[in-house]
């Protein structure tokens, strides 16, 4: 009878052994799959998630803007948008874009809230440090073309960055036209910063700003959707561009090489036949089209 017992008692404890054994074990295959399963980058979190998140200023025709007889992401156009499609295509994932003021466009990169900044960005030291760069993806004939914006009235006035003395300078927060001020204009009365480049040629057109610093073509779009603006481009003066500050470029967050590489060879590929030339041309007449 005791044998009987004792005989019992090991096997239950034989079989619990068992049973935490196997609950251990299945644990440590569930913690190690998941372990492996984790993505490795950015870019393989992309593709796991199966959509990508792209930041940018929609108010910079012909790169990106708003087309208002259109809504949700089908409201965001513009050559910038046209490849930030691409690219979500050519990922197989879906793409999602984020508005946000220039600024939060930059500091969403840096922090690594989005995936990529797709929003008419140049090449500057300080963002070469915070941020990856991509290839340069759009050059502008003669080269990036960045000058002043003024009022025709005041032509005779200005003709170049000497000329600012005694006045007030406006330029985008963030942009590369604000270290372009801040670089190579040697004295000015008063430097206003805005959040869009529109804003900027508002303050110049009702008398708030005398000059705008700003992209020429950009410019030249403005001027020609709002031919009673009374305003000008500065045809004597362009801001001096290094060619390391040349071309237009995507941010991605630091570090992230998997996603840069990439994107990289998205880029290569848009700008070796002539696709993303083709998508500039055709969303420059779409803005002017819209009145933009």
């Amino acid at each position: 009878m005791k044998k009987t017992k004792l005989l019992a008692l090991l096997l239950a404890l034989s079989t619990m052994v068992g049973i935490i054994s196997g609950c251990s074990a299945d644990k440590t295959t569930k913690e190690t799959s998941k372990e492996t399963a984790e993505p490795k980058n950015r870019l393989e979190a992309i593709i796991e998630r199966g959509y990508i998140e792209v930041a940018t200023e929609p108010y910079f025709a012909p790169y990106e803007f708003i087309d208002p007889s259109k809504k949700g992401n089908e409201q965001y156009v513009g050559s910038d948008i046209k490849l930030a499609q691409y690219i979500a295509d050519e990922l197989g994932v879906e793409l999602r874009i984020v508005p946000l003021e220039f600024s939060a466009v930059l500091s969403s990169i840096t922090e690594g809230k989005y995936d990529l900044a797709i929003s008419a960005l140049s090449y500057t030291p300080a963002r070469a440090q915070a941020m990856n760069m991509s290839k340069g993806y759009y050059y502008a004939e003669g080269g990036d073309g960045h000058g002043l914006l003024i009022r025709t009235e005041d032509a005779e006035n200005i003709k170049g960055a000497e000329d600012i003395a005694d006045k007030i300078i406006v330029a985008q927060s963030g942009s590369l036209q604000e270290l372009y001020v801040n670089e190579q204009i040697p004295k000015y009365k008063e430097f206003k910063r805005v959040s869009s480049t529109t804003d900027g040629f508002l303050m110049v057109q009702e008398g708030k700003a005398d000059v705008c610093a700003t992209s020429i073509p950009t410019a030249q779009l403005y001027i020609e959707a709002n031919k009673d603006s009374g305003l000008m481009v500065v045809d004597s003066f362009e801001f001096y561009v290094d060619e390391k500050t040349s071309g237009t470029r995507i941010g991605i967050p630091l570090g992230e090489e998997e996603l840069t590489e990439k994107v990289n060879e998205i880029i290569d590929e848009v700008v070796n036949d002539g696709t993303f030339e083709q998508w500039h041309e055709e969303y420059t007449k779409y803005s002017k089209e819209l009145g933009l």
